[in-house]
């Protein structure tokens, strides 16, 4: 997914320090064109702009497409960061420079790698009359930023126990570990849980995590948390006690170990410094330029940092002007 504000924030991010569980709440964010689908953006915050190696959350639907025209992401560069995509409802076609084609659907994750530079696009299919779900992006650690690029698909088996079902796509918990390869220590998973269940989720004491609520509410570690709404926990406990609203609940539990190095997050790039990602924006706007919209030859998907995304119809997205200043640190 595409980062579609006209002004998108200038960000050095470093998680902040907390000592109890914190209640974040989402701005709206259109994405796409005349008919935008909006999305609620919980990370980043300018209080805090990681959960672990997460950096950024869109939570979306559930939308009808008829009215909101689904997702129509064109071709667009990612750099320093992996996307995750994870569906409750809806289908989601993926393309991207590296080679790959895939369907996102729900229950089943797909990750990419954009390494030192990929493209690509997202586009919800014509069977599709309902879309819902969440992209999340991770950001890389240095010392494996400008990896190849890359792409895992995986179905994780429901598990089950009294008043709940879950599916652990990275990581482990609830007694399952996922094969799927990160670069920094990760968890990610979808918990339903009945009403009024209490689920006490054992977990890496080293890590913080966050608990989004799709539907329903939970009250974790005592301090409850609404639909779109994410509860963040600092490390320290190695229990996240979980309990459901009346209505019921499902939520994404996400956690990490606290990353440990400043980024500088804009648009679609993650990088370090100001004149890097200023760099990676004159390589995208001169590689579209270069190469124009349609590029069906997957012979010609290496050229540029970006490569081109074979088979896609779609003009690829300009990058946004940069702020009238310099990229600055923000903690």
């Amino acid at each position: 997914m595409s980062n579609e504000e006209a002004r998108p924030d200038e960000l050095v991010c470093a998680g902040a320090e907390a000592t109890a569980v914190e209640i974040m709440t989402p701005r709206e964010v259109p994405l796409g064109g005349l008919r935008a689908m909006p999305v609620r953006r919980t990370l980043p915050q300018r209080q805090r702009s990681l959960i672990g190696a997460w950096c950024f959350l869109d939570h979306y639907g559930p939308d009808p497409v008829a009215e909101t025209g689904g997702m129509s992401v064109a071709p667009h560069p990612h750099t320093g960061l992996q996307t995750v995509s994870w569906l409750f409802e809806g289908e989601i076609e993926h393309r991207d420079s590296a080679g790959h084609h895939a369907m996102v659907r729900p229950g089943e994750v797909n990750l990419m790698t954009a390494g030192r530079g990929i493209s690509h696009s997202e586009v919800s299919t014509a069977t599709t009359t309902t879309l819902h779900g969440a992209q999340l992006w991770v950001a890389l650690p240095d010392a494996a930023r400008d990896t190849d690029p890359g792409f895992e698909h995986y179905a994780p088996s429901e598990l089950a126990g009294e008043g709940w079902r879950g599916r652990v796509f990275l990581g482990s918990l609830l007694g399952d570990t996922s094969p799927v390869a990160t670069f920094t220590p990760l968890l990610g998973a979808e918990v339903v849980l009945e009403p009024g269940v209490i689920l006490p989720l054992e977990v890496d004491p080293s890590f913080e995590h966050g608990v989004l609520v799709d539907r329903g509410s939970v009250t974790v570690d005592g301090v409850t948390a609404k639909p779109a709404e994410l509860a963040y926990v600092p490390p320290g406990d190695g229990t996240l006690a979980v309990v459901a609203g009346d209505e019921g609940a499902r939520v994404l539990v996400l956690g990490g170990p606290p990353f440990g190095e400043s980024i500088v997050m804009w648009w679609n790039f993650v990088g370090r410094t100001h004149e890097e990602v200023v760099g990676f924006r004159e390589e995208w706007q001169a590689q579209i330029v270069r190469e124009g919209a349609v590029v069906p030859d997957a012979s010609q998907v290496d050229d540029g940092r970006f490569g081109i995304v074979a088979g896609d119809r779609l003009r690829p997205i300009p990058a946004p002007e940069l702020p009238n200043a310099r990229l600055r640190e923000r903690r």
